[in-house]
């Protein structure tokens, strides 16, 4: 009697199967972009609602940005720099959020049928960033292509024709989408990075939910009133084409003497 002996083959060791770092990373990058677009938003609104303070300090901050404290004359280019960057900023951002979005009709009920069942506000947020965000794709660009385009376009009463001559409802609507985004964006940043964390993590996200509709609040108000006081001056120059404000002292002669937070080592009679 024979005996077969067969021999037995070990399976090939597999390979194990690296992990990519890249959704990782675009995750970052997205959130980097974000804080960088979100600060810039508060810092914006600061600068154009320094109208309430005077057509004088208004113009300062346009000057300021121009480079006419540095070099002795405004060079307007600065100002598209500027714009350039955070075009690009916009763009990057964008890109990476449209990763996250619903991508067809089936995903899209879904998630409405999640949100509507979990009722959980934080859902609900990202909800409400999606929309303003696909409006800021938009309306944003529309901006920031017109910035980038006529920077010198850009003080009390050229800021002000262009409210008056037909942009405020684009300003309106874009107001409400850039706060809102902004402040939910940044909260979602700080709770996710686990920023400002406490003992107690409910207590810490219910108060920058606080804080984050305090400042959403706050801004949008601030941006109301900078629109209503650009809308007056828009008015009040509305038969005069293509005005440019400069203010008094600066004059030739000077026709008042300037505000004492203006710098003494700048000559108050240059053209």
């Amino acid at each position: 009697m024979s005996t077969t002996v067969r021999a037995v083959v070990a399976p090939a060791p597999r390979t194990p199967v690296r992990k990519s770092r890249w959704p990782a990373r675009l995750d970052l990058a997205q959130s980097a972009t974000g804080l960088a677009l979100g600060l810039f938003m508060w810092g914006h609104m600061f600068f154009v609602s320094s109208i309430l303070l005077g057509k004088d300090a208004m113009w300062a901050i346009t000057k300021m940005f121009e480079g006419y404290f540095l070099f002795g004359r405004a060079f307007p280019v600065v100002v598209s720099g500027v714009v350039a960057v955070v075009f690009a900023l916009f763009i990057a951002h964008a890109a990476l959020a449209l990763r996250k979005f619903p991508s067809n009709y089936g995903q899209y009920r879904a998630y409405r049928d999640h949100m509507g069942m979990m009722k959980h506000e934080d859902t609900t947020l990202w909800w409400w960033q999606v929309v303003t965000g696909f409006a800021m794709f938009f309306l944003a660009s529309v901006h920031l292509y017109q910035m980038l385009m006529h920077p010198g376009l850009i003080g009390p009463y050229e800021s002000g024709a262009r409210m008056w001559n037909g942009w405020w409802p684009l300003y309106l609507v874009l107001l409400f989408a850039v706060e809102l985004h902004g402040g939910i964006g940044l909260y979602r940043l700080a709770v996710k990075w686990n920023w400002f964390a406490g003992a107690n993590d409910n207590a810490t996200r219910r108060n920058l939910k606080i804080l984050k509709w305090a400042l959403s609040v706050f801004f949008i108000v601030l941006g109301l009133a900078t629109m209503a006081a650009y809308l007056k001056i828009g008015y009040a120059i509305r038969e005069v084409p293509g005005a440019s404000y400069t203010p008094a002292w600066l004059t030739n002669p000077p026709q008042a003497a300037p505000p004492s937070w203006w710098p003494s080592w700048l000559n108050p009679t240059r053209p």
